[in-house]
């Protein structure tokens, strides 16, 4: 699809979940906006195709028995001294447990926003957005310590599986993937064990 993410930076001293929240109550449409080394991201719609893939890949790993594959919920990471440093809605996920009353606290307490720790894989499709996906987020969800970033890269006709992530210091803009296992899209994409191999043919007639 062609629609850009809507960007913008956010002043330091107001609490993004607060920010996050007045934007998406004075949206005339539904939204969900994200919160991305220093800047809110409301994400371009996606199109069909995009969800199409994405519950495709969802359902690739609950076949081979990951049954704690999802969609659609937020999840808060944070900076050593407390503080938010992302807010994030990936477009599916494999979490490390359901939900437990200590992670329910937490929601509650920031405002619908699950700890990050929560997840043991995380993957995003690009649309519009795919310079988000493959930098920021990249990065963002690599300081977050999440073990495996699957990204299919519909601009660049790729799919990878990042691992291994490093922050080599204390900004989060630095953190990155040591390996970085890439395809074409329409070839079978390998995880490590115990993940499935993921069949990306579903995005082979992607519209980007």
């Amino acid at each position: 699809m062609s629609a850009e993410p809507i960007l913008e930076t956010v002043m330091t001293h107001v609490d993004p979940i607060d920010l996050l929240n007045a934007i998406e109550e004075a949206s005339p449409m539904p939204i969900r906006p994200e919160y991305v080394e220093g800047t809110v991201i409301v994400p371009p719609q996606p199109d069909d195709q995009h969800n199409h893939g994405t519950l495709e890949l969802a359902f690739q790993f609950r076949m081979s028995g990951f049954h704690l594959v999802g969609m659609g919920n937020g999840y808060r990471a944070a900076h050593p001294d407390g503080s938010t440093m992302s807010l994030l809605v990936p477009d599916f996920y494999v979490r490390r447990r359901r939900p437990t009353e200590l992670d329910e606290s937490y929601r509650k307490a920031h405002k619908g926003w699950y700890p990050v720790d929560m997840i043991a894989l995380v993957g995003e499709v690009t649309s519009g957005n795919h310079e988000t996906d493959t930098g920021a987020k990249l990065r963002t969800y690599a300081a977050a310590g999440i073990p495996l970033y699957v990204l299919i890269d519909r601009h660049a006709g790729t799919a990878h599986c990042y691992g291994d992530p490093v922050l080599p210091g204390d900004d989060p803009t630095d953190a990155y993937y040591a390996t970085d296992t890439k395809v074409d899209l329409g070839d079978p994409l390998p995880l490590p064990a115990p993940y499935p191999t993921l069949d990306t043919a579903a995005f082979l007639d992607a519209d980007v």
